[in-house]
């Protein structure tokens, strides 16, 4: 790093700060309500939902750790990213209107609208748990790694110390300006990002043939690994690095009619870090406007969080075989001789980055993580205070109370996830690791969400039952086949299935959760439960302002599948 990359990024971090606590200033001189700090004031426009959408999603999971994947197994990996596009549309459409309706802070409690306050507990608490043992933590750890690497030598010496930095960063305006200061950052965020990343995927492309020209290395990189250009993937078509089969991650078409959507549907429709820009909108039209702007956004990303790291597999073939060189350049190896997958972006921002540049897309970087970080916090912050000390500790709490919780949560999620973050060193695509582990227990919740959502009969102990049955229902197929088989092998034959894409397991556990649900209500009187969504056509009417973006999204996706297939 010379001093104008460092200059470039203190800019940065000046400029976050400044907009983060102007926006996070209390006016008029009262303090903030509840509904200022957890919802932003039910003020934001839908340009500024749809940047803080994409601000909140993409983080050091997509910006390192997908690109880890597409060096890994390639552009199929991009399937989260335009299958999220559709299914933004589809969040638009048929679930927005009724959490709108309902005016809700947290997806929690909305299950106590449907269901009931057992079963809003029960999901509270799974999703603070979530939020500050899985995804802080690994965006902590993939952002603390991508500085370790592009700062030191990748030896992991300066990944705590990046930790520490990056999150008492997020901390300074999250915890006071509460929604308003994450979303509003977020803008100026999200222009960074994309402007830095494309920047970077462009400026490495040019290192790849001798002519240097940025359309000549998309040819030469297309043209030496066509079929890591496949979005639909065959058995035995890729092989990773570190030797597995990539269609056990991204199984064919189960991409497109399959446990993508389960994986996808969960994330965008019934995830509060993401659908709580949503609540803050100034009318459901504008929330509607965001929520197309941000599908439109998520299919340019992986031109910025999948093919870098397609490039920097390709820059290190070895010429004469094609395959990848045996002993990989420093940052990509581990002491024990590990691949490192996920270090494919940190390396070329630290290698092919020219200076001054390299500080704009540091930023970019740190723009990704950050945002992340803060989305993160306020939204455990949210399900903590109104859903758990709102409703057990202190009732009849004031709004200053609230919002001093609030920030106390902050403070404390952020300290625990900090503690637990460098535990994920032992993961090689952290990417898919974390799609892996979140789909034990996402088709249940799904399921449960879905039916209260369209079907009127779901009982309240029909979505408990099917809540914790889809549990072992997804062990039954992630871990018991496996270990039964190498335990029992005589025992085995006939009974227990041998290992199945993950997606596949999140698609079946779905099914199976819904017929449970659907079973135990039909045993409980097959009658319309008194707290069933009432649903209309004219609830999901939508006007053009959604409509002719939303069909634009669903052909150019159409196109993009139609051309990579």
């Amino acid at each position: 790093m010379e001093n104008i990359d460092i200059v470039v990024f203190i800019s940065y971090c000046i400029v976050i700060l400044s907009i983060g606590l102007y926006v996070s200033r209390d006016k008029k001189g009262t303090g903030k309500s509840a509904e200022d700090y957890f919802l932003a004031g039910k003020s934001l426009p839908w340009w500024a939902i749809g940047a803080s959408l994409i601000a909140a999603n993409i983080s050091a999971e997509q910006f390192v750790a997908m690109n880890g994947s597409g060096f890994a197994l390639g552009l199929a990996i991009a399937t989260y990213e335009w299958m999220a596009a559709v299914t933004l549309l589809v969040v638009g459409k048929f679930f927005l209107p009724i959490y709108i309706e309902k005016k809700i802070y947290t997806i929690p409690e909305f299950v106590k609208k449907r269901y009931s306050k057992n079963l809003k507990t029960i999901l509270a608490v799974f999703w603070i748990s979530l939020f500050v043992f899985v995804n802080l933590t690994t965006v902590m750890y993939l952002g603390g790694k991508a500085m370790d690497t592009i700062f030191g030598n990748g030896d992991g010496s300066l990944i705590t110390t990046s930790i520490v930095g990056l999150s008492l960063f997020a901390l300074t305006y999250s915890v006071w300006g509460g929604l308003s200061a994450v979303a509003w950052t977020d803008v100026v965020q999200v222009i960074i990002l994309v402007i830095g990343g494309i920047l970077m995927t462009a400026i490495a492309l040019t290192y790849v043939t001798p002519s240097g020209g940025i359309v000549e290395g998309l040819t030469h990189v297309y043209n030496t690994v066509p079929e890591r250009f496949s979005m639909i993937l065959e058995k035995g078509e890729i092989i990773t690095p570190d030797g597995r089969d990539a269609y056990f991650d991204l199984p064919g078409i189960a991409v497109l009619i399959g446990g993508m959507w389960i994986a996808n549907t969960y994330y965008w429709g019934f995830n509060q870090y993401i659908i709580q820009r949503t609540f803050a909108a100034k009318s459901l039209e504008e929330a509607q406007k965001g929520i197309a702007f941000a599908a439109f956004l998520k299919l340019i990303i992986p031109i910025f969080v999948v093919l870098p790291g397609i490039i920097a597999y390709v820059i290190n073939l070895n010429p004469e075989t094609g395959e990848l060189i045996k002993v990989l350049p420093e940052g990509f190896m581990s002491a024990d001789g590990k691949i490192l997958n996920d270090n494919a972006a940190p390396w070329l921002i630290k290698n092919y980055i020219p200076v001054g540049i390299k500080g704009l897309i540091l930023a970019a970087l740190a723009a990704a993580i950050v945002s992340s970080l803060a989305s993160m916090l306020n939204s455990t912050s949210t399900i903590f205070t109104m859903d758990i000390y709102k409703e057990y500790i202190n009732k009849n709490a004031s709004d200053k109370s609230l919002v001093k919780v609030g920030r106390i949560v902050v403070i404390i999620s952020l300290f625990i996830a900090m503690l637990i973050a460098p535990a994920f060193g032992n993961l090689s695509q952290v990417f898919q690791a974390i799609q892996e582990y979140t789909g034990v227990v996402s088709p249940g919740i799904l399921a449960v969400f879905i039916m209260g959502l369209f079907y009127k009969k779901a009982t309240n102990n029909a979505a408990i039952w099917g809540i914790l049955l889809s549990i072992p229902i997804a062990m039954y197929f992630k871990v018991v086949p496996k270990g039964w088989i190498e335990l029992f092998p005589l025992f085995s034959q006939g009974l227990f299935i041998e290992e199945i894409p993950f997606l596949h397991q999140m698609g079946i556990t779905f099914l199976i959760t819904i017929l449970v649900i659907y079973t135990i209500s039909f045993l409980e009187g097959n009658q319309n439960d008194p707290k069933g969504i009432n649903l209309s056509s004219k609830l999901f009417e939508t006007k053009p302002s959604f409509n002719i973006p939303a069909f634009a999204v669903l052909i150019i996706t159409a196109m993009l599948y139609a051309i990579f297939w």
